[in-house]
């Protein structure tokens, strides 16, 4: 590889586990969600391979990340829920993207925009986690203020949604208090005489375990890329999922090195005998997680070896003990654990964090390769 390192992304096991969560939740339509550039996987392919899938909708986050879909050539139904104070949301709603509203001000922003379509809009219910949408009386407010502005002709109410804050817990009672929440919501609405847009609460935790929650439609993110939600739910195998991303390097150095010699920096890794040290021209600066020094593990030459001592910014040392191993050999940092290579949740584990953030965070000068069935045209939905 020319990269230092490189980070293929496997469609056809994202279009497979889209399938598993289909399965999941056959009544709802099924939103992919792609924002943070699907993941880390390349949102522009992977929103292709979901439009082939036939993911009916999309999810992103911002305005631009919905406008880099269109102009790449995706014409479905697609949803973006964050915007910010000050962003020109005319030529996305011109776009035919959908717009998310969780407040009253949030729904200004919308009116004002000067688009020359018609504003679709989502009107966002904080049901219980106090990041976004609101309650109580600013919810009754948004309510009519959107209901008002649909009989005048100005938006098109095309959905309410809110978020669970604990799905990845199943046992916890704040699940189905966000579920009663949402549904006195949308029983509110209906109060202002406006017939039921698209209702979706359900993420990939309550996609998988949560049926009465999937409605009209379930959001698929991190289960997509075939990570675990969450410990709780179980491993990626055991979910029926497939990791999509694996983290492949090489060698870039091997020397034998004696007992006692203290590795990078701080020496906080020292060896204990004889062995054989490795280098890899990756490291925090990468997006690798400096968090995992000293205990994450790699896949080399079908052997799991440790990393030792600190990632630096570009190279982590990893302690190959008696494995034969040569310049040029190839490093799997995590993977779909096939061959027995880590998978993202141990990368994770290592460094206190979630799944997530392994992926999202990868950048710098990791190349990223698509395998598969490689999608020519991001499609118009399912």
């Amino acid at each position: 590889m020319s990269a230092p390192a490189e980070a293929l992304v496997d469609l056809d096991a994202y279009r497979a586990n889209l399938a598993r969560l289909r399965e999941a939740a056959p009544s709802a339509a099924q939103m992919a969600v792609v924002k943070a550039d699907a993941y880390g996987h390349g949102a522009i392919e992977v929103s292709a391979a979901a439009r082939e899938a036939g993911a009916e909708w999309l999810g992103v986050a911002t305005i631009e990340e919905a406008r880099t879909l269109r102009r790449a050539g995706d014409t479905g139904p697609l949803l973006a829920w964050l915007n910010p104070a000050g962003a020109d949301l005319a030529p996305a709603i011109d776009a035919g993207v959908d717009m998310a509203a969780g407040s009253v001000e949030q729904l200004d922003a919308v009116l004002a925009a000067g688009a020359s379509a018609r504003p679709r809009v989502h009107l966002k219910v904080d049901t219980g986690m106090a990041r976004g949408g609101v309650r109580g009386a600013e919810l009754t407010a948004l309510l009519a203020a959107a209901a008002a502005a649909q009989r005048a002709g100005r938006i098109e109410i095309a959905g309410i949604f809110s978020h669970f804050a604990c799905a990845d817990e199943p046992a916890s009672p704040v699940n189905g208090a966000q579920e009663h929440a949402f549904t006195e919501a949308v029983d509110e609405l209906s109060s202002f005489d406006v017939e039921r847009p698209l209702r979706h609460l359900a993420n990939s935790a309550a996609a998988l375990t949560r049926p009465n929650a999937h409605l009209d439609a379930v959001r698929v993110g991190i289960a997509s890329y075939g990570l675990s939600p969450g410990p709780a739910l179980g491993t990626p195998a055991q979910l029926g999922l497939t990791p999509v991303m694996t983290l492949r390097t090489a060698l870039a150095l091997v020397r034998r090195v004696p007992p006692g010699t203290g590795v990078s920096y701080g020496h906080t890794y020292v060896t204990k005998r004889e062995t054989t040290l490795g280098l890899i021209p990756v490291g925090y600066g990468d997006g690798i997680l400096r968090a995992a020094s000293n205990r994450a593990s790699a896949l080399v030459n079908g052997e799991l070896v440790p990393v030792a001592g600190r990632v630096c910014m570009d190279q982590i040392v990893l302690d190959l003990g008696d494995t034969p191993a040569s310049r040029g050999d190839e490093v799997v940092l995590f993977g779909s654990g096939r061959l027995g290579e880590p998978l993202a949740e141990d990368w994770a584990e290592a460094a206190s964090t979630i799944g997530y953030e392994v992926v999202t965070r990868l950048g710098g000068r990791i190349a990223r390769r698509h395998v598969g069935a490689i999608p020519t045209t991001t499609g118009s939905g399912g």
